[in-house]
Parts: structure tokens; C-alpha cells; sequence
């Protein structure tokens, strides 16, 4: 029986080290996308604000060129502030301590929705007010990565997002109608960051599993036990 239970700690030591080590490599993957998003993306269009705006500066600009070109750098600073907001919420999604999962959920939907200019169907039922911290984030993580997964990959314009529970579990589905993909192929690369998804959910002892077949869609599904000291039935407004 001894070395039973030390072969078990063994296991289990290896899997916590396994995980830690996955997660790192996740973190990783996440600051390499920040770096592209700012220096390819942020950091160009800023370029291209400061080269427009010096035109403007030329003595045969028009009236009419100077009032379309100030318009056009209002637009764009505009676009920036959002794109900015999205990044930082990425990086950390601080409604989440003060309004719930629920709420931050619906209110980054919304915002993703008006972004990309596509359909987000949200709802959530009878949430629960005293998800732990590590709940809350793990699953908040999740539902970023498939819904910006689904947005990219699927062509689809029309999303489904629902959260529900019962008395022991949380649960999650980000839904599509796009083109799908072979999950088994996907989860051999690291495009897709499902790995991470996995690792995420596993680490608050959940379980993450896809359906999806080219041409039929793809929907994302999350399993997360509730502490036993948790309370349920509580809603999170």
C-alpha cells in the first residue's frame, strides 16, 4: 500500500509539473500575440495616423482635404481606443472581481460583437455570485480563445454563447455554424491554442471537449465542478 500511494504522488506530481510547464509555454504563446498585435497591427496604423496627418500640413491642402483628413484621424483614433480596450481586457479582465463572470461575459460578447460587426447570441442562466477567482478567469480565458477562434476560422457571422449550472458544475458552449475543422488535425498543431484551452480548464479540474466536422460548424463545450464550499443558486444579476 506504501508504494502505491508514493507511486500515486509520483503521477500526480509529474502531471502538476506536466501542466505547470504547458501553461508556461501558453503564457509564452500569449505575449508572442501581444507583440505582433502592437508592433504589426497597433503600432503601423499609428505610422500611417502620423504620415496622414502630416500631409495635412501642406500649403496646397484644401479646405475640403484638411476637413476629410481630420475626420479620417478621428475615426482611426477611435478604432484605436477600441482595439486597445479589447487588448488590455485580454490581458486582464478586471470586471470579473467586481460584476461576475456572467456579466463580464455578456459585456466582452457585446464588445466583440460590435467589433467584428457579427451576431452574438448570449445567455446565461442562474449563474451563480461566488465563483472562486480561478474559476472565474479559467473560464473567462476559455471563452475569449474559442469565441476569437471561431470569429477567425469558421466564416461564420452568427455566434452562440450560453453559460448555465446546476448545483455542482458550471457549464459553457460557444457555438458556431461555419465551416468546421478536423479537431484531431488541429489539436496536432498549435494554431488554434486548444491545448492551452484544455490545460486551462483542467487546472480547476475541468474538462474541455469540441465537436466540429468541415461544413458543420464547431461547438466548444466546458465542464467545471463548483467548490463544495460554494453556494448555489445565487444569481450573478
Amino acid at each position: 500500500m506504501v508504494w502505491l500511494r508514493a507511486k500515486h504522488r509520483k503521477t500526480e506530481s509529474a502531471l502538476v509539473k506536466g501542466l505547470g510547464r504547458k501553461l508556461i509555454e501558453a503564457h509564452e504563446e500569449e505575449r508572442a500575440w501581444l507583440a505582433r498585435e502592437l508592433h504589426d497591427d497597433i503600432s503601423q496604423r499609428l505610422c500611417m495616423l502620423r504620415v496622414r496627418l502630416g500631409n495635412l500640413n501642406g500649403t496646397e491642402t484644401s479646405l475640403l482635404e484638411l476637413r476629410q483628413g481630420l475626420e479620417y484621424a478621428a475615426q482611426e483614433v477611435a478604432n484605436l481606443a477600441t482595439d486597445l480596450q479589447g487588448l488590455s481586457h485580454r490581458l486582464h479582465p478586471s470586471k470579473l472581481e467586481f460584476v461576475g463572470l456572467a456579466t463580464s461575459a455578456a459585456d466582452y460578447c457585446g464588445a466583440v460583437a460590435d467589433q467584428h460587426k457579427v451576431q452574438i447570441d448570449f445567455r446565461a442562466e442562474n449563474m451563480p455570485s461566488d465563483l472562486s477567482p480561478e474559476i472565474s478567469l479559467s473560464i473567462f480565458r476559455v471563452l475569449q480563445e474559442a469565441l476569437q477562434n471561431a470569429i477567425k476560422h469558421s466564416g461564420s457571422q452568427h455566434f452562440e454563447v450560453l453559460f448555465n449550472h446546476n448545483s455542482t458544475e458550471i457549464h459553457l458552449a460557444v457555438q458556431d455554424r461555419g465551416r468546421g475543422f478536423d479537431v484531431a488535425q488541429a489539436m496536432k498543431g498549435r494554431g488554434l491554442g486548444l491545448t492551452s484551452m484544455k490545460e486551462r480548464v483542467a487546472l480547476v479540474g475541468g474538462e474541455l471537449s469540441i465537436e466540429s466536422r468541415p461544413q458543420n460548424g464547431t461547438t466548444v463545450y466546458v465542464r467545471v465542478p463548483l467548490r463544495p464550499t460554494m453556494k448555489a443558486g445565487h444569481s450573478a444579476g
